[in-house]
């Protein structure tokens, strides 16, 4: 499974990067069509749209694989280790719900819905560009059944990110310190 998280967390981010190159290239073209040449691209608004759709959903996917999505655990902290283990659990199990009905159900509804709805000035269809939503969920629900699997084992959900730094460190004239404090 970690072979596969990191596989999965390394195309993410290659995917992730490129569409946001491509994003930001299809903007500067709109700017440029609109503004220096007077003449508006028709399909640049519409392929923007989309592009940070995707964008959105593919990062979200490899934010939540590194296990570095935001998280309001201030209440969780508070309790003790055995009830701590199940509310990461209970928050687990609800990640797998949202993301196996919200997006791969509900992304494969809107698929089917849409497919043949055709995008005007593009050469693919409403469908097509909804494909992205099933695609993240299930990488969402293969990285919620790793976590959940290492939380009923007994192990601590660490960040996935292998290029994380174990800690931070700081310089400074009577020497380096790292971020909780002790002096190196």
């Amino acid at each position: 499974m970690n072979m596969f998280r990191t596989r999965a967390l390394q195309a993410l981010r290659v995917i992730s990067i490129a569409l946001f190159t491509t994003l930001v290239l299809v903007v500067m073209w709109q700017v440029i069509t609109r503004q220096l040449l007077n003449s508006p691209s028709g399909w640049t608004t519409t392929v923007a749209q989309y592009l940070f759709i995707w964008l959105v959903l593919f990062s979200v996917a490899m934010v939540f694989g590194e296990r570095g999505h935001v998280a309001v655990d201030f209440f969780a902290g508070l309790l003790p280790a055995p009830l701590r283990r199940i509310a990461q659990i209970l928050v687990t199990l609800a990640v797998l719900a949202f993301a196996t009905l919200g997006l791969v159900w509900g992304g494969i509804r809107g698929m089917g819905i849409s497919w043949d709805q055709a995008i005007t000035g593009l050469p693919v269809t409403v469908g097509q560009m909804y494909t992205a939503l099933p695609v993240a969920g299930v990488l969402i629900v293969v990285f919620a059944i790793g976590d959940l699997i290492q939380l009923l084992r007994g192990d601590d959900l660490d960040r996935a990110d292998d290029d994380a730094p174990a800690a931070v460190t700081v310089a400074s004239p009577a020497g380096t310190r790292t971020a909780d404090g002790q002096e190196h």
